[in-house]
């Protein structure tokens, strides 16, 4: 997984401490390879997964911390796991739902994992010691279920200030705790705690924290940036990666997060539902104030105020890297193109190494278009 390409001085523009300001359009290639090497190890949390009902180990990670990511694709990653990371799902679930398999009523699982880079050259390219939280997508029923409350909820007091809200059922596997597992938000605040205090960061020795993940864990990603910027007063750049990500909250927590110093970077594809969902988004950036684009329809201003405060109006986060499934020959030449397919994380990593971006056109394609003009030619020639 070594490179050649050394970020150097320029580590933290890749990190997005300037918003990632003319690196996405036309996407550069350095921040292409690091989207691609971020996504790896997204793709790793679902190699480790086991989704076997049957199996007793089921919603656990199949591999030690040892050795998940040599087992899933990543042996020379330099990095190192520290931390196995759980989801746990606060649904109260009726007393007739215990006779149902385990599987369907299993509240805790395996979401993924944090990993400090160790390797001293790696360390090196990079231009500082860089720490990976990753986090995988939706996978067991209970997760479902959470990801069907999408109505936004305030977060609580010790979290954040009153008029900052999330989507429910994200909250929910974010905060909830059982009898036998701690919360996800309490498993994170434990190890990042322990990395800054082991590793310090300095100007010298710089640290880097980048949360990653797809769909559910994406959105996930994001309310764990917050977290970490609201606890920790002296701690390193935060970046979020995040693929096919839901909508998180409202705008104030997007104000939040902004505030609070948190840099995310949305790589979406147009045709995947998954990102336009739950609720809808009020755009405030047109021209005329007496009409706010509501969902992409113009409606007056004092209509959309009665609305903003409702538990359905969103605000994205972030930076965007929009693509198009559409654009790549590959994935649009597909028979089994659909739903699934735009979401699917191979998907977008796929359209990440192809496609600059939604604005220029790729590279594929621009070689599809020249086989297609040649044939063309080659048909009036013959007629």
């Amino acid at each position: 997984m070594h490179r050649d390409t050394r970020l150097g001085n320029r580590w933290m523009e890749y990190q997005g401490s300037k918003n990632w300001e003319g690196l996405l359009h036309p996407l550069d290639d350095n921040l292409r390879a690091e989207i691609l090497r971020y996504g790896k190890f997204v793709e790793a949390t679902y190699n480790s997964f086991d989704f076997d009902p049957s199996s007793p180990t089921y919603a656990t990670c199949r591999f030690s911390k040892q050795s998940l990511l040599s087992k899933s694709g990543l042996q020379k990653s330099g990095y190192t796991v520290t931390k196995n990371l759980h989801a746990t799902s606060g649904v109260r679930l009726p007393r007739w739902t215990k006779r149902l398999p385990r599987w369907m009523s299993n509240r805790s699982s395996w979401i993924g994992y944090v990993a400090v880079c160790e390797d001293e050259e790696e360390i090196a390219r990079l231009g500082r010691r860089d720490v990976v939280v990753a986090f995988r997508g939706t996978a067991t029923c209970m997760e479902w279920v959470e990801n069907l409350r999408a109505s936004l909820t305030h977060l609580p007091n010790s979290f954040a200030t009153s008029n900052v809200a999330v989507q429910r059922g994200f909250l929910s596997l974010y905060t909830s705790n059982s009898s036998t597992s701690c919360s996800l938000q309490d498993e994170i605040r434990e190890e990042i705690s322990r990395i800054i205090e082991s590793y310090g960061c300095t100007d010298r020795n710089p640290l880097s924290l980048t949360i990653t993940g797809h769909s559910l864990g994406a959105a996930l990603a994001t309310l764990a940036a917050y977290d970490i910027t609201t606890m920790f007063n002296h701690r390193p750049l935060v970046t979020v990666i995040s693929f096919g990500g839901p909508r998180v909250g409202n705008q104030s927590f997007r104000h939040h997060v902004e505030k609070r110093g948190s840099k995310v970077l949305r790589i979406v594809n147009s045709d995947d539902i998954i990102t336009k969902v739950p609720g809808f988004v009020i755009e405030d950036d047109v021209a005329d104030d007496e009409h706010v684009q509501l969902a992409g329809v113009c409606l007056p201003s004092w209509l959309t105020k009665s609305v903003e405060h409702t538990k359905w109006v969103y605000a994205d986060v972030g930076s965007e890297l929009q693509l198009c499934s559409g654009d790549s020959p590959l994935i649009s030449s597909r028979s089994n193109t659909n739903v699934s397919t735009c979401h699917d994380l191979e998907t977008y990593l796929q359209l990440v190494k192809s496609c600059i971006n939604s604005t220029t056109e790729c590279p594929l394609k621009k070689t599809a278009k020249k086989l297609l003009s040649r044939e063309s030619a080659r048909d009036l020639s013959v007629m």
